[in-house]
């Protein structure tokens, strides 16, 4: 797979000055730091991605569960392999926002999507939360998502430290399917 890789530095025409780094090139990120399919204002009209995917099919939306008032998602840019978002369907902005219903569900969720990775993948831990606002470091700030991310020990490795890479072992549709095979019944 790499047999080609040595440890001597090779020649890297067109990178800039030659140096002993090899490079992973992740050209997708550039549409994250683009802000490609950042909606263009607050409302559920201004293009906000979270409003739109519940009409696209699971596959192409990368849904993994639908329920009454929230709907399961892979995160297209992951922290890891695995990480997903609890949505409301409901454009809202905040989590004071939510009703009563909205609220349990959401709850409800993500307790099945952590029973789901760890039956499909063997998550050791998770991280679980909410960024509140643009400031706060929400991506999308005009609706409310909760991140669920999969964590196994020794996952923090030297790529994301040094190199600032996230190296992830699987497709997203795979993930996608892997992880709906996995969602337990209520």
């Amino acid at each position: 797979m790499l047999h080609h890789m040595t440890s001597e530095p090779e020649q890297q025409i067109g990178v800039g000055i030659q140096d002993a780094f090899q490079r992973l090139w992740t050209p997708h990120r550039m549409a994250y730091i683009q802000g490609e399919n950042k909606p263009t204002g607050p409302g559920a009209d201004d293009g906000c991605p979270f409003c739109s995917i519940p009409a696209k099919s699971d596959e192409d939306g990368l849904v993994i569960a639908r329920g009454d008032s929230v709907y399961v998602v892979l995160n297209l840019y992951p922290y890891n392999g695995g990480h997903l978002m609890v949505v409301p369907y409901r454009h809202v902005a905040d989590y004071t926002d939510l009703d009563e219903a909205e609220t349990a569900e959401l709850a409800a969720f993500t307790k099945r999507a952590m029973t789901a990775l760890r039956t499909a993948s063997g998550a050791h831990g998770f991280n679980i939360g909410m960024n509140q606002g643009s400031v706060a470091g929400a991506g999308i700030a005009a609706h409310l998502h909760q991140h669920v991310v999969p964590r196994w020990g020794g996952d923090t490795n030297f790529m994301p430290v040094v190199g600032h890479t996230k190296v992830l072992p699987q497709l997203l549709a795979d993930t996608r399917k892997m992880l709906a095979d996995a969602w337990p019944s209520a």
